[in-house]
């Protein structure tokens, strides 16, 4: 399965500790040079950066071979590139969180998965307690959530996995 991910649910897992489960859910995970960049950027959080700069061995670091088209220059330098190493890849999953990123990336044909998605699935996979992984992302971090994002994550994650909250 190729995997390409976005700095976004790379971030997010990683700062509250669930980035243990990406290569478990996929093996490998490649990212472009333009994410590593944004996680290893003094603005981003300690964890984030001490955690790319140890290099994690299921990591693959890839360039984009072509420049962004147009519609594609609009978007954050790092989803950009995601999204054109994705399709370039032909990628199985883009991990992306930022709406006009998965709409961009799915106009190109590209299945695209959040950090939500990513902590549902790792909860039907036995990993990680998505609720408690939820809670933990809203509460620590600058996750943005609408006010009824928790009960459909809760409808979803019942959905998924059978499981009542």
């Amino acid at each position: 399965m190729i995997v390409v991910a976005d700095a976004s649910p790379i971030n997010y897992l990683v700062q509250i500790g669930t980035g243990y489960v990406l290569p478990k859910l996929f093996g490998r995970v490649i990212l472009p040079k333009e994410v590593r960049e944004e996680l290893k950027h003094s603005a981003a959080p300690a964890a984030v950066r001490e955690w790319i700069e140890a290099g994690e061995p299921w990591i693959e670091i890839r360039e984009p071979r072509n420049q962004a088209e147009e519609e594609l220059r609009l978007l954050d330098p790092g989803e950009s590139a995601a999204i054109r190493l994705a399709v370039e890849l032909g990628a199985d999953l883009l991990l992306i969180d930022e709406k006009r990123g998965r709409a961009a990336a799915r106009e190109r044909g590209l299945r695209t998965l959040g950090t939500l998605g990513v902590l549902l699935q790792a909860e039907k996979q036995g990993l990680l307690d998505a609720l408690e992984a939820f809670d933990k992302l809203v509460g620590t971090t600058n996750f943005r959530a609408a006010p009824d994002l928790r009960e459909y994550f809760m409808q979803q994650r019942e959905g998924r996995t059978g499981r009542k909250t």
